[in-house]
């Protein structure tokens, strides 16, 4: 389940990943993480594995506990944003520039924007320009779909939300628990099958008619391939308008957060709470 405004018209393709121009973060040396949110993430080996694999944090650099909620999203994505920079910022972090309209309403320094899904810090931004910045650590390139990014590509945007916000869609925080691979995408009518392989750590946690958020988007399970560790989902045509999914192809990886809901269960079941309902 999908809906969404869109004010930035469409390309036939987002671009392919590309080692050349991502180059630029062979020059990143030392970052702290600059996200609002956590990341427990599964990751696959990309062409950056080698230079994010030297950017470890600090032992002295607590990370906030993982259950921390400091961010809230419902997966409704606001608008598709293009990627107009990536580079080394000033202080020796690396900044993602980000072409926008509609998140940038009201938007202050410090607020946090799910770009793909991934609960991101808007560390600059110019209304008159149509843009705001964010910043990345080695960590969330290490555990996210971002790496494959570049100037050009368009990505899900959606700004957190507010007490009055209506939920559209379901409870998605942010924090992309791993990537999946697009293994399929295939046309009935106007609509798109997309099949997305994925861990099966993850696997565990995903149920037909159940929730997941793909890039950020808020999309209902339609079934679960436990011997192919898959599951697929269907895009509407006005779905495939306004989200990025549809643009990617077969073998690109797409982030992944599975539905709170069911972490949550699963905790409750393996600590003994039902058990001690049941003497009580």
């Amino acid at each position: 389940m999908a809906a969404v405004s869109s004010s930035l018209s469409l390309p036939s393709r987002t671009p392919e990943p590309s080692v050349r121009k991502m180059s630029i973060l062979n020059k990143f040396h030392s970052v702290a993480s600059r996200t609002h949110c956590n990341f427990n993430a599964i990751f696959k080996p990309s062409t950056l594995t080698l230079f994010i694999s030297t950017q470890r944090p600090h032992a002295h650099i607590k990370s906030p506990p993982r259950n921390t909620i400091r961010c809230l999203f419902t997966g409704i994505v606001e608008e598709m944003g293009q990627i107009k920079q990536l580079g080394t910022a000033e202080n020796g972090g690396f900044d993602m520039k980000i072409g926008a309209k509609t998140v940038l309403e009201g938007v202050h320094l410090g607020d946090s924007i799910a770009v793909n899904g991934t609960c991101l810090t808007v560390t600059e931004f110019d209304t008159q320009l149509s843009d705001f910045t964010v910043g990345l650590s080695p960590e969330t390139l290490r555990k996210t779909s971002l790496i494959e990014l570049e100037p050009g590509s368009l990505v899900n945007l959606e700004r957190a939300v507010q007490p009055t916000s209506r939920m559209g869609g379901h409870f998605v925080q942010g924090h992309v628990d791993g990537t999946g691979e697009i293994v399929s995408m295939d046309p009935e009518g106007d609509s798109l099958w997309i099949k997305v392989k994925a861990s099966k750590e993850l696997l565990k946690y995903v149920v037909p008619k159940g929730f997941i958020a793909v890039d950020g988007t808020s999309l209902t399970v339609v079934d679960v391939f436990d011997k192919e560790d898959s599951f697929n989902f269907m895009l509407v045509a006005y779905t495939q308008q306004n989200v990025v999914i549809p643009l990617k192809k077969v073998g690109q990886k797409v982030n992944l957060e599975v539905d709170i809901l069911g972490k949550y269960v699963e905790r409750l079941l393996s600590s003994g709470f039902v058990d001690s309902i049941k003497s009580s």
